[in-house]
């Protein structure tokens, strides 16, 4: 691999002209086009603040786990990962294409070439050269995808063994972020080279200069790169496409089982709690909320229910705080489960909700 011309960090620039001058007419006007537009869309991605900013932190992160973390698998994977994006850099591919926008002709000067017939283009080893370079790039981009994957499952492992999960936790989301990036950019790249490759034609056409004599240029980046990074270069990909599709068969079998119109409840949840620092943290509220706790339609009038729901009030009112009110709370909860008691089961926990945060009042001294 290492003998491969696109797989050097400096392409050696070829000798010859930059520009040369070809028949210009309405196709070539839409070959250029579609290229300046594919070009600018690469270069606004490796130029994005964005990326920017994610390889600033994985900088940091490296830096300071430097000495602490050196022996773990996780900073041997983030370290390939730098690799990459240091490679990137290196080969200055912005650079390469900023070169390009320069060369090509803009608007106003492709409407006089078409009036004219003739116009300038970048030569045939230009646009060779141009064509290693990102054949190169997205090659390191298909690597860097895999380097990112492999980070994060080592990170992934290390989270299951509740090992360093904060730490772990930063670094899911930044490999997260740089594999979409990654893969932007390689999808970016696969139609600049498709483009690359049609102005290429009628300017070998015109002034054959062959730059590359020992290496053809694959046909598409499909060809080049392999059916393992074939599903990548999709603009969405099939996995997602398959959830989705669960997701609303899931949805869909859902509203089948459920017909009509979906009931809503609406019901007093209790006594709205004001949460200034001087609070009265009086049970005075509370306890009015069980004054009529034994009536209503939906309780069943036996025996032993009722003697269970005054026992609980008389519990309630003699309650001396709000942590003795909380556990009379946690032992009615469990049983009103029991008895299949949903609505009141759903009002002992709000309430149990607001024993809590009334604790910490108590706790701070407020009676």
């Amino acid at each position: 691999m290492a003998g491969e011309p696109w797989n050097r960090v400096n392409i050696a620039f070829p000798g010859a002209v930059s520009c040369v001058r070809v028949h210009f007419n309405s196709t070539t006007d839409a070959s250029v086009k579609s290229l300046l537009v594919e070009n600018g869309k690469v270069l606004q991605l490796l130029r994005s603040e964005i990326l920017q900013t994610e390889v600033r932190v994985l900088y940091e992160l490296l830096y300071i786990l430097n000495n602490s973390y050196r022996g773990n698998k996780t900073f041997k994977g983030l370290k390939q990962v730098e690799q990459c994006i240091n490679r990137l850099k290196n080969m200055k591919l912005d650079v390469a294409l900023q070169e390009l926008t320069e060369l090509c002709p803009n608007r106003i000067q492709r409407g006089l070439s078409i009036t004219a017939g003739v116009c300038e283009l970048p030569s045939q080893p230009m646009l060779e050269w141009l064509c290693l370079k990102v054949l190169g790039a997205a090659k390191l981009m298909s690597c860097m995808l895999n380097r990112c994957s492999r980070a994060f499952s080592l990170t992934k492992q290390q989270m299951k063994w509740e090992e360093f999960i904060i730490l772990n936790m930063v670094i899911t989301s930044l490999l997260s972020r740089l594999w979409v990036i990654s893969r932007g950019i390689l999808v970016s790249l696969s139609p600049l080279y498709q483009q690359l490759l049609e102005l290429l034609r009628p300017v070998a056409d015109a002034q054959p200069m062959p730059f590359l004599t020992d290496f053809p240029l694959p046909a598409d980046m499909l060809q080049f790169l392999g059916p393992s990074d074939a599903l990548l270069l999709t603009k969405k990909l099939a996995k997602a496409k398959e959830i989705k599709k669960k997701r609303k068969k899931k949805e869909q079998q859902k509203k089948d089982k459920k017909p009509g119109v979906a009931r809503k409840v609406k019901e007093d949840v209790g006594v709205t709690v004001e949460r200034a620092i001087c609070l009265d943290a009086g049970m005075k509220p509370f306890l009015k909320v069980f004054r009529n706790f034994t009536e209503g339609k939906s309780f069943k009038q036996k025996t032993h229910k009722a003697d269970r729901k005054l026992k609980f009030k008389k519990q309630m009112g003699e309650a001396a705080s709000f942590t003795d009110m909380a556990s009379h709370l946690e032992e009615m909860i469990p049983w009103c489960e029991s008895q299949k008691m949903e609505k009141e089961k759903r009002f002992l926990n709000f309430l149990h909700l607001k024993c809590q945060r009334m604790k910490c009042l108590e706790a701070a001294g407020y009676r």
